[in-house]
């Protein structure tokens, strides 16, 4: 196996210097392949309230200059072990969300082909439809952990079936998702109505709110999450604003009372050994940010995801059996 092409190193080129790949990686075209491409979607044409998340990968890759070589909360060196890209972005049409939504599926098709996992950075929620779409064709009906203040699975808005907010409804009708294996964390806020929370659970989501993390505490919320999951293929979709403004102001719906970056990054820590296949990390609008908190808190999501990834390349690649949901060893 060649060695993966790693970050550049800050001690010969300082961090505010060159390009502004994710982490300093290497560009996609720069490696002959990747385990784990970063790929930007810069679209936000389905936001609800305030726009400005087509600036977010730009953001987050800027914010990700100060990212390290070695994950020391979970042993691992992310880019030594597996080789890890950044693809770029996705061009998408602003104009037509329908051009948008079947040019993102197509392209995640495409760098997902040869086995390539994918971590995207959005742009909005709408982007998570088309992703999960390429993933599910590939691993086929995918367990999902969706992080969010809001539940996403509204039916339409303004008569539109594509926004920020429908994305796992659309999903859940179209049979790519593994609907006895779905949650949201970090959930809070007003509602329409109380029917919102009875047509999610008919969609087969669980909750966990964000008062639930707060009073059960990150590892026993990882661990709760890590037996609903089970075996199964799973995708981690990230809404920025799961956290509380406090520690991400610069998003397009905010809402008070949310996690803090320290709870969701335990909680993806105890999420190692769970079969991901892809993520993303979506609403990231950094024209409302403050001294970079909200794509600094982006960057650290993203590099943990991609941390797990390489845990579970390790284990693959060794022949490992990595411990099931229940703790013990996966058959």
């Amino acid at each position: 196996m060649t060695e993966p092409r790693g970050p550049v190193d800050s001690s010969r080129v300082p961090r505010f210097a060159g390009p502004a790949t994710f982490a300093r990686l290497p560009r996609l075209d720069e490696v002959a392949r990747a385990d784990v491409a970063v790929v930007g979607v810069p679209f936000d044409a389905g936001v609800s309230y305030r726009p400005g998340a087509r600036f977010g990968p730009a953001a987050v890759r800027e914010a990700s200059r100060l990212l390290r070589p070695y994950h020391p909360g979970l042993d691992v060196s992310p880019f030594a072990t597996q080789q890890v890209a950044d693809a770029g972005d996705i061009a998408v049409n602003p104009f037509d969300i329908g051009e948008a939504i079947e040019t993102i599926q197509h392209a995640a098709g495409s760098l997902q082909a040869d086995g390539t996992r994918l971590v995207t950075i959005g742009g909005d929620h709408t982007v998570a439809l088309p992703l999960l779409r390429a993933v599910a064709r590939r691993h086929g009906p995918v367990a999902v952990l969706h992080f969010d203040a809001h539940l996403d699975t509204w039916d339409t808005y303004f008569g539109a079936e594509h926004t920020h907010g429908t994305p796992f409804r659309r999903a859940v009708e179209e049979g790519i998702l593994d609907t006895s294996a779905l949650s949201h964390v970090g959930t809070r806020g007003p509602l329409y109505g109380k029917q919102d929370l009875t047509e999610d659970q008919k969609l087969g989501f669980g909750i966990v709110t964000s008062a639930d993390v707060y009073r059960r505490g990150a590892d026993e919320v990882a661990d709760q999450l890590r037996q609903r999951i089970g075996d199964r293929p799973l995708y981690i979709s990230i809404d920025i604003d799961c956290l509380d403004p406090a520690h991400a102001p610069g998003t397009g719906t905010p809402e008070a009372g949310g996690l803090t970056s320290r709870e969701l990054l335990e909680i993806l820590r105890g999420l190692a050994g769970c079969r991901l296949v892809g993520a993303d990390v979506v609403e990231v609008a950094p024209a409302y940010d403050h001294a970079e908190i909200t794509s600094v808190a982006a960057s650290h999501i993203a590099y943990d995801l991609i941390s797990l990834l390489a845990l579970q390349e390790n284990g693959e690649r060794a022949g490992e059996r990595l411990p099931a949901a229940d703790g013990g060893p996966r058959p």
